[in-house]
């Protein structure tokens, strides 16, 4: 691989290598890290600071062996290296490649990632701190090994082609393979690197929905909005702020917890920046960018859209104020005679503003002003009355009928420019509000929806699709409450996947979420109609058993043992079998509440686990049956 073989390649330096060779052999110490460490002061200040940010209000650390102790020895190895890169490369050879840029967008997504990753409890805040500040460590590889070349890949990127494609092209190796090449050589854990390499995309990356390296891509993706966010020109910030808003949403954060959390990131980064020497920026508080004004959308007698409808029935004047309406503009002018013809106008083409002459035939300027006033299309249209008179009486008539404005005739054309200026900013305004309500109406839109899947997230294990614990839990009050009111028996099924670690260690996580998917069918499936069923967690599931005795609880749940046993599970060319442990108690005059039968199943779990696994135990009285030689007689069926 190129890492391999290129010296040319980002890579450590220093106090930093030295500390990755010390954590490399398996008798390194804390002490003797921490004397290397203590040789770099920068590095020392950097460290006890990221220590003392994790104490949450304990105690300060002001040495470093405690700061190593308390960060730990994976995370200070990372660390140092990452700190080591940000030092040696604050430019570099490729003219195009904005050096400042890069890793104040880094520093940001660094610490993005560690707030976020405190909150979520994806993964230890500081090594996720790391992984934020390297997520395109493969960009600046690039721009060192071949700066001439792309640098022309930048600048073709400005021209609107996709990056990604273009590295491949010219160079046959793009920043995303390149980052994970460089990561893993580092010794970033494989369960970061994957995730990472899809934080600019997360919904390509194909991770099972609710399982790790899905949460983590998309907290990665969060990170990365939130950088972006802070090298976002003032003008462009509005469009963002939504999108954050609903990622906040996501992971629990209310409008008010979210800007907490990003003005948190925000001051952090500034404080980072003069720790590391990268530039950063003051931001306004997220809950004023998120109340700023949009972007105006019309530019003061610039817009292509803006439609100006002229109503003169005197053909001299009316060419006279095309004339003058055109110029001042930069805009055709639409016009009609009188009232009547600039009525069936102003349906078809929408002016924004109508300048109407007051006296004329067949339907005056007042009956227009009227007419236009009485309909919901026209109530926004500004309005201005050319007219001979002045007199108070007939102006008051004017703005009754719905005037905006008027100029006196013959027209004075600098007050005639005036009244534009005013009818423009009027429009500015107007388009600006309704551009606001229609993102107002999006985000409420995709709020209800963000809400309704945090609803449904907050009941359902998203990797199998089944309830989850909290879910489950709830069933079983409902149903122990039942049962007390209706006298009936009640049972639980508790199930755990026997030998789940070894199938995570010998063929991946990913192979492991298939066990996991078809196992929860394979429960869904066996289960009653009247039974409730839930993943209570990791490779644990339970069954809730209304109306069900022992006897016939430990009958379901062998047939499901027996049905699980069955199961072949082909995952590419791997064909495996798998096989589940259970415990079956159900409800008995002495216990207090359903935690206790739940404690009771659990208990027969442990059993059957212990008596080999692949079997069914049953609790009665305190008592566990671990064999079917074990088992009351009126549990044999007749063909048992």
């Amino acid at each position: 691989m190129l890492i391999k073989i290129d010296p040319r390649l980002p890579s450590p330096k220093g106090v930093a290598l030295a500390i990755m060779e010390i954590c490399r052999r398996d008798d390194a110490t804390i002490v003797e890290i921490a004397r290397v460490v203590q040789t770099d002061p920068a590095l020392s200040g950097r460290l006890l600071r990221l220590a003392n940010a994790a104490t949450h209000g304990r105690r300060p650390i002001a040495a470093i062996p405690d700061a190593i102790l308390r960060l730990g020895l994976s995370a200070v190895r990372l660390l140092a290296m990452g700190f080591s890169l940000v030092d040696q490369y604050p430019n570099g050879p490729c003219q195009s490649f904005d050096y400042p840029r890069f890793w104040s967008h880094s520093l940001l997504m660094a610490v993005a990632c560690q707030e976020l990753g405190a909150h979520t409890r994806d993964g230890p805040p500081d090594e996720l701190f790391v992984c934020g500040l390297l997520a395109r460590i493969g960009s600046l590889a690039l721009a060192t090994i071949y700066p001439v070349e792309y640098a022309q890949l930048l600048a073709q990127q400005d021209a609107g082609s996709a990056l990604l494609e273009l590295e491949h092209q010219r160079l046959h190796v793009d920043h995303k393979e390149l980052t994970s090449a460089i990561l893993i050589d580092y010794g970033i854990p494989t369960a970061f690197v994957e995730p990472l390499c899809y934080h600019e995309a997360p919904e390509v990356s194909g991770f099972s929905e609710g399982s790790r390296p899905y949460q983590l891509a998309h907290l990665f993706y969060h990170a990365k909005c939130l950088a972006d966010l802070g090298l976002t020109p003032e003008t462009e910030r509005y469009s963002k702020t939504s999108e954050l808003m609903l990622l906040g949403g996501k992971i629990g954060l209310d409008v008010d917890k979210t800007g907490a959390v990003v003005d948190r990131i925000f001051l952090q980064w500034r404080v980072w920046g003069e720790l590391l020497k990268v530039p950063t920026s003051t931001l306004p508080p997220f809950a004023k960018m998120t109340t700023a004004a949009a972007p105006k959308s019309v530019g003061e007698g610039e817009s292509a859209r803006l439609r100006v409808l002229l109503v003169e029935d005197d053909t001299t004047s009316r060419i006279m104020m095309e004339g003058v309406l055109r110029r001042m503009l930069g805009r055709p002018v639409y016009s009609a005679i009188n009232g009547q013809e600039a009525l069936a106008m102003a349906l078809e083409v929408m002016p924004q503003i109508v300048v109407t002459d007051w006296l004329m035939p067949v339907m005056d300027g007042i009956e227009f002003c009227r007419a236009l006033r009485a309909t919901e299309w026209g109530q926004a249209m500004y309005i201005i009355m050319l007219t001979s008179v002045e007199t108070e009486k007939e102006l008051v008539e004017a703005f009754e009928a719905g005037v905006d404005d008027y100029v006196i005739k013959p027209v004075n054309i600098p007050a005639l420019s005036a009244r534009m200026r005013a009818a423009l900013r009027y429009v500015n305004l107007l388009e600006t509000w309704e551009w606001d309500r229609a993102q107002l109406k999006q985000f409420a839109a995709e709020l209800a929806i963000s809400n309704r899947r945090l609803e449904h997230a907050a009941l359902t294990d998203l990797l199998t699709g089944m309830p989850n614990r909290r879910a489950g839990l709830d069933a079983l009050s409902q149903a122990w409450l039942g049962t007390t009111r209706s006298g009936q028996p009640l049972s639980v099924i508790m199930i755990d996947i026997d030998h789940f670690k070894s199938i995570n260690d010998n063929y991946g996580h990913a192979v492991g979420d298939i066990v996991l998917k078809e196992a929860a069918k394979a429960i869904q499936v066996m289960a009653r109609k009247d039974d409730s069923v839930c993943r209570l967690g990791g490779e644990e599931f339970l069954v809730i058993c209304r109306n069900t005795d022992l006897k016939s609880a430990f009958h379901a749940a062998e047939r499901l043992r027996k049905m699980v046993r069955s199961l072949k599970i082909k995952v590419a060319d791997v064909e495996m079998q798998t096989a589940i442990s259970i415990g079956v108690a159900c409800k008995e005059f002495d216990m207090p509440d359903a935690d206790v039968m739940v404690n009771a199943a659990d208990k027969a779990l442990y059993a059957a686990k212990h008596f080999g696994r692949d079997r069914t135990c049953v609790i009665s009285q305190n008592q566990v049956y671990g064999s079917h030689d074990e088992l009351p007689p009126e549990f044999y069926l007749p063909e048992d």
